[in-house]
């Protein structure tokens, strides 16, 4: 077999592949793989195995895939945004708890120095104390300005000393004294960019929101939706109530009209006639509730007495 077909079979099983788990997983969580190495990623999907699935791969190729799936699940071109830099794909089953597997990748680090011309992805603070350094290296700190003194024979910090701040260049005189110091500043993993939830994108530290938050926030929207529709002040949260309400006054009056019918008028008379209770067999227990009605009618009151209707007449004579 040559090379070129080697290469697009592997091409095809990756379709095939992705293709799949598209069918199959409802929920992506769509991550940042900068910085991750093979043994790293190796750990990461052995720590989902079970939960989700991790799938990486080359953007031209997974947009080419979803776009070739569009025709079977439109829902996925709201992912083709969301494809650019180096990104992967954790499958996710439709019951499974997403803010559990968030916390299950974003834990799953490890730390790594400070190198030369890397790009800082945090603060980076230097400790005040005995560096365990010898006096003879104190150019070092005099390269940077670190302020020191020599105690029982060693290098001292005398305070904490910012050095790196997050986004900034990492220089050649911070990383050797971060690796004298034997600080590793630095953890990589993946990083959580954007959820896809049937159809839906949105940032992942709304997963962070805990059960009693979103019911603080429906309760909320409800108090809005109430109050909105208190005042005739129309809002996105009592639109959907409006609607419902004209919808209810258009089908009470189109009922009541006499030979107006549509279909939503047609349907809902199926659906009432389809929702009431079939009549009872002749003989049954049915028949026992006219029957018992008109014994009930005769445990009525009975009319006042003759007395009083004659003493109403004398009063009149």
């Amino acid at each position: 077999m040559s090379g070129g077909d080697s290469s697009s079979d592997r091409k095809q099983a990756y379709f095939g592949k992705l293709i799949k788990l598209l069918e199959e997983y409802p929920r992506i969580l769509i991550v940042g793989a900068d910085n991750v190495g093979s043994t790293h990623m190796q750990k990461i999907r052995m720590a989902l195995r079970g939960k989700a699935v991790l799938l990486m791969g080359k953007n031209t190729m997974i947009r080419k895939a979803i776009r070739g799936h569009l025709q079977n699940d439109a829902a996925l071109e709201s992912l083709l945004p969301h494809i650019k830099g180096n990104i992967g794909f954790v499958f996710c089953p439709k019951e499974a708890d997403l803010g559990a597997i968030k916390k299950l990748v974003s834990e799953n680090t490890v730390s790594a120095p400070a190198r030369a011309g890397a790009i800082s992805p945090c603060n980076v603070v230097v400790p005040a104390g005995n560096t365990g350094l010898e006096p003879t290296q104190t150019s070092f700190f005099q390269a940077l300005n670190i302020t020191t003194k020599i105690t029982r024979g060693q290098i001292e910090i005398v305070s904490d000393v910012p050095l790196i701040k997050e986004g900034d260049k990492v220089g050649a005189s911070e990383s050797n004294l971060l690796a004298k110091l034997n600080i590793r500043p630095f953890s990589y993993g993946l990083k959580m960019l954007n959820v896809y939830d049937e159809g839906s994108v949105y940032a992942p530290h709304i997963l962070d929101l805990g059960d009693e938050l979103l019911n603080k926030f429906k309760a909320g929207v409800r108090n809005v939706a109430a109050a909105s529709l208190a005042l005739g002040i129309p809002t996105l949260a009592s639109v959907p109530h409006s609607i419902v309400n004209g919808y209810k006054k258009v089908l009470a009056l189109a009922l009541e009209t006499p030979g107006y019918e549509t279909d939503f008028v047609k349907k809902f008379q199926a659906s009432a006639s389809a929702a009431a209770p079939a009549p009872a067999a002749k003989g049954g227990k049915a028949d026992a509730a006219p029957a018992a009605a008109p014994a009930a009618k005769k445990k009525e009151p009975e009319p006042e007495p003759e007395e009083d209707e004659e003493m109403g007449f004398g009063l009149f004579d």
